[in-house]
């Protein structure tokens, strides 16, 4: 399912350009408009699905986590990585279109907010 509106879905359809670093079956991998990391990475389903709320089982979870790995890897992030999925207002999901965040490339803090 595409959304005509979503920014993300017109980026995977190449309406929108943006500067992708891997693409699978099921994702699409781009780097942040707004980087708040040196390395700051969205890993983005192809199908539209507003958040992690409506994620069904069909979901291809161990695809997911392969490209994470994957493009974690191809970006030298061996020291770690911070893995985030915002959901919702209040975490400040600012697209919605379920997307993780790959951070790194610095240290973080805990807690992160």
């Amino acid at each position: 399912m595409v959304d005509a509106e979503c920014v993300f879905c017109s980026i995977i359809s190449g309406r929108l350009p943006s500067a992708r670093v891997h693409e699978s079956d099921n994702f699409v991998v781009i780097r942040d408009i707004n980087p708040v990391a040196p390395v700051h990475l969205l890993v983005i389903p192809k199908r539209h699905v507003e958040s992690v709320l409506g994620v069904g089982e069909d979901f291809p979870a161990g695809e997911f986590f392969d490209v994470v790995k994957r493009v974690a890897e191809q970006e030298g992030l061996r020291r770690g990585f911070r893995l985030v999925v915002n959901t919702g207002i209040e975490a400040q999901q600012s697209v919605p279109h379920m997307h993780a965040h790959i951070l790194g490339g610095r240290s973080f803090t805990w807690p992160p907010g």
